[in-house]
């Protein structure tokens, strides 16, 4: 079952200890909107997927992420939320892996999800019927030398 959230309220994701980002809901548009950004589009014919779910994390976090707790420049200054920062912060491996999980992959599960039957209720095979008759062995008869 899908739970929609009718309030599209933004809520606050907490990706590591002391750090955590306010994002707006998941939506088609913002969805859309990124798989149009320029970093995306510029990437070579090719590129690995890595680059590529990269890429697409820092456009998502660019359009969702509203504010933030725990970013500080090198002197623990808090620092803006600004698109180079966002940036930065998902170069940081927990971080980029922490977003993935807990923002980007609800929309990539539901994405999935339309993609798949629902399952048979007895299990993959219980429904499924013999598309050709059964094969015999032929009988084997013992060789007297």
């Amino acid at each position: 079952m899908i739970r929609l959230n009718l309030t599209a309220t933004p809520e606050w994701l907490d990706l590591a200890p002391g750090l955590r980002l306010l994002v707006g809901p998941l939506t088609t548009a913002l969805m859309v909107s990124a798989r149009a950004d320029p970093a995306i589009e510029a990437l070579p014919e090719g590129a690995s997927q890595e680059a590529l779910a990269l890429a697409m994390a820092k456009a998502v976090a660019r359009r969702a992420v509203l504010d933030w707790e725990g970013v500080g420049d090198a002197m623990s200054h808090p620092l803006p939320v600004t698109p180079e920062g966002i940036d930065a912060l998902l170069e940081i491996w927990p971080v980029f892996e922490a977003f993935q999980t807990m923002y980007v992959a609800k929309g990539l599960i539901l994405d999935a999800e339309k993609n798949v039957s629902a399952p048979s209720p007895s299990g993959a095979s219980a429904v499924a019927t013999a598309t050709a008759p059964p094969v015999t062995a032929p009988a084997r008869t013992a060789r007297q030398g």
